[in-house]
């Protein structure tokens, strides 16, 4: 009896390798319509995704606001705490985009498409600044002669016509989002929002069953750790990213700075990335500020825009951003450099949150085997 089952599980089993054989073959064989497959399948899963992230960026403030809720003295404000929380952040989120499609956006766009008409006459303009230079100036050096004059051969307006950025714009945006996406991963977001503690703990159960209990309680404390500093580095980075932008916007329209809610917005956003991205948004805002509005401007505008960061380094920042990620300027900037050279402006302000989870990693490994080298000796 033994026999025969043993004879029949060598068949199923060259069966099955047969069978895994043949699926490989045809996998490789259509490789084109298999990857097809494949990315349509991530199409559909796609606003599955983005409905986990939204939930991911709203959780931290709907637990608080959850928290609050349920110290109310009403029965039923108590008993619907969750729902209620959820409800008030997707009204101020809501609120927010109101604003800002109404009130910022227009202002900006309308900077956008104003420097975008007149790129060549600030083209021009700066040529011939460059050429009425001294011939001994360190600006009329053999590589900047060189540079200027591959810029020189370029049509500009052929990189700026309005109606191509346009298109540029439209078709980012059909391809990214739909609206049928975007309802979807809203729908998403919500159901996971009100079932996150369900969710959450058959997560756990399921890892704490498969896997070891040291592994698992280490991917529990790794998986806080990096949650935590994520979290705090988006939500703090914009809150100040917002602050900064407004200050520079208002004090560069006090300046009469021409397109300052888009230079504002630049220096705001560019602010999300330490370091590196004040000074890139700096420079192209003095650049465009030297162009349109001369020497002197630029040079008040530096001035104005280095004591307003200056400020939120050292007072606002801080208070925003409460404990630092306690990484080195050279791990920082390592990081943003990488980050930025493989995945773009979004590896740029995701490289130092990653960084630090990194670190969190390698130092823990370090101390563990210096900890058992210690052993050893002992």
């Amino acid at each position: 009896m033994n026999e025969i089952k043993n004879h029949w599980r060598k068949w199923l089993y060259w069966f099955a390798l047969g069978v895994a054989v043949i699926i490989v073959y045809k996998a490789l064989d259509n490789f084109t319509d298999v990857m097809g497959v494949v990315a349509t399948f991530f199409d559909i899963i796609t606003p599955f995704f983005v409905g986990i992230f939204i939930a991911y960026l709203f959780y931290l403030p709907c637990r608080k606001i959850e928290a609050t809720y349920r110290k109310s003295k009403s029965k039923i404000i108590t008993k619907k705490a969750r729902a209620l929380s959820i409800l008030t952040v997707y009204f101020i989120v809501l609120l927010l985009l109101i604003i800002l499609i109404n009130f910022i956006l227009p202002v900006v766009w309308e900077s956008v498409i104003d420097f975008i008409n007149n790129i060549q006459n600030y083209y021009e303009i700066a040529i011939e600044r460059y050429n009425n230079l001294p011939d001994d100036h360190f600006l009329k050096g053999e590589i900047v002669q060189e540079t200027i004059q591959n810029i020189q051969n370029l049509d500009m307006k052929q990189y700026f016509q309005f109606n191509k950025i346009l298109e540029y714009v439209a078709s980012a945006i059909n391809a990214v989002t739909s609206l049928f996406n975007v309802f979807v991963s809203v729908i998403v977001s919500v159901y996971i929002l009100a079932e996150r503690n369900e969710i959450l703990n058959f997560l756990k159960k399921a890892a704490e069953a498969i896997l070891k209990e040291k592994t698992y309680k280490n991917i529990d404390k790794y998986f806080n750790n990096s949650n935590e500093i994520f979290f705090k580095f988006i939500a703090s980075q914009f809150l100040d990213a917002v602050v900064v932008g407004s200050l520079v916007t208002i004090a560069m329209t006090i300046m009469g700075i021409k397109y300052a809610p888009l230079l504002g917005f630049l220096i705001g956003l560019f602010n999300m990335i330490p370091y590196v991205g004040a000074i890139i948004a700096v420079v192209i805002s003095a650049i465009i500020t030297l162009i349109t509005g001369g020497l002197s401007q630029a040079i008040w505008m530096l001035i104005v825009v280095i004591i307003l960061q200056q400020i939120d380094a050292n007072i606002i920042n801080p208070r925003i951003v409460g404990q630092s990620l306690k990484i080195s300027p050279l791990l920082v900037i390592f990081a943003i450099t990488v980050g930025g050279a493989y995945f773009g402006i979004l590896g740029m302000f995701l490289a130092v949150p990653i960084m630090a989870v990194l670190k969190i990693f390698v130092t823990d490994y370090i101390n563990y085997q210096l900890a058992m080298k210690r052993l050893k000796k002992e």
